[in-house]
């Protein structure tokens, strides 16, 4: 029976960057006997200026009974004089609440090909592989209560709550000691337990959870400490897991380490392993329609969609080799062109991939 597959390319870039995924799941549904199916819809600024909502009723209706989800983008200049509950993001943290993807895998790896466009050294980042696993559908970015009050001195005050259950905390780690199991066996517990009685508890459960993994390696490590040791010697590193707003500000710092956020895909999976795979990137408006935004996050998520969600990690393996490829052939998209190569366009680097399948 074939797998359905929701499409949401979203805003800006969107569009351009998963019509070059859907290329190449073609290529391997023509070719390679994947079966899967299609269906597209809208999210974020698009779905609100055809339905009124950043996340209309259809398309959650219809990521909840497809497979799988591959998402583009949200967000744009566009759209951010509107009221914060229908802004495009909301589309976004509403699809991860829904269908509680609480584990968000954000993978930095450095391709060998690429290490000169690293802002760092390459004997520093020179055979980086390292994972974040976010949690996705708690912490700051959800907590209750949270606004903006006018106090009594007619002061406004905005305020947000940082909030995790001991069951939240225990889901996530267990996410991410499975996936260390999988790797090189060490976990990195990143938290703000100095001065946060809620980042306390987060390193008390891990801890709770790590002995029921002995042949895993744990630490732990403040934030600011993390964001200064992924930019000194991030090789240290094999897998982090933390929270929310913590795992979206590193993943960030860590996917520069690699030459481009261009370059990095991400999951983000449910208990029951069902996914939304997406790129770490934005929506970027400001070169959306010049076909020439870099589309390999977005490819790469589709191979992570294959290896995570649908089981078919050979396919997912034959996507990374022909990324691999094409590289070693010198196609290169703007973001990461160096002297020598082969600039090439957004659709001309799907092509590319497509061919070396």
């Amino acid at each position: 029976m074939s797998k359905l597959i929701a499409v949401l390319p979203g805003d800006g870039i969107g569009p351009e960057i998963t019509a070059e995924a859907v290329k190449v799941l073609e290529a391997l549904k023509k070719d390679h006997a994947l079966d899967i199916e299609m269906e597209e819809a809208t999210v974020g600024g698009a779905g609100y200026d055809q339905h009124g909502h950043p996340l209309p009723p259809e398309t959650l209706d219809l990521a909840k009974k497809a497979d799988a989800i591959l998402l583009g983008a949200v967000g744009g200049y566009k759209w951010e004089s509107l009221d914060i509950s229908v802004r495009p993001e909301k589309g976004l943290l509403g699809l991860r609440a829904e269908l509680k993807l609480f584990s968000n895998l954000r993978p930095a790896i450095l391709y060998p090909q690429l290490a000169d466009a690293s802002t760092l050294k390459p004997e520093v980042v020179s055979g980086l592989d390292l994972m974040i696993v976010r949690e996705l559908t708690g912490g700051i970015y959800f907590g209750q209560p949270r606004g903006i009050r006018l106090l009594d001195n007619g002061e406004r005050q905005g305020y947000n709550t940082l909030v995790y259950a001991e069951s939240e905390i225990e889901r996530i780690a267990r996410s991410a000691f499975d996936i260390a199991m999988k790797r090189d066996k060490r976990l990195c517990s990143v938290d703000k337990a100095n001065v946060l009685e809620c980042t306390e508890l987060w390193r008390e459960v891990v801890d709770h959870v790590a002995k029921d993994y002995p042949q895993v390696e744990v630490s732990h490590m403040y934030v600011d400490n993390a964001a200064m040791q992924l930019v000194r010697a991030p090789k240290q590193f094999d897998v982090m897991v933390t929270t929310n707003m913590f795992g979206d500000i590193l993943s960030d710092c860590a996917a520069m380490l690699t030459g481009s956020i261009g370059m990095l895909p991400s999951a983000s999976l449910d208990s029951n392993g069902k996914g939304m795979y997406e790129p770490i990137h934005g929506s970027a408006p400001d070169i959306a329609g010049k076909n020439i935004a870099n589309p390999l996050a977005t490819i790469l998520s589709a191979a992570m969609m294959l290896r995570y969600s649908l089981g078919k990690e050979a396919l997912a393996d034959k996507i990374e080799a022909a990324v691999n490829r094409a590289l070693d052939e010198g196609y290169r998209t703007g973001d990461i062109y160096t002297d020598g190569m082969k600039r090439v366009s957004t659709s001309a680097m799907g092509d590319a991939i497509v061919a070396n399948l």
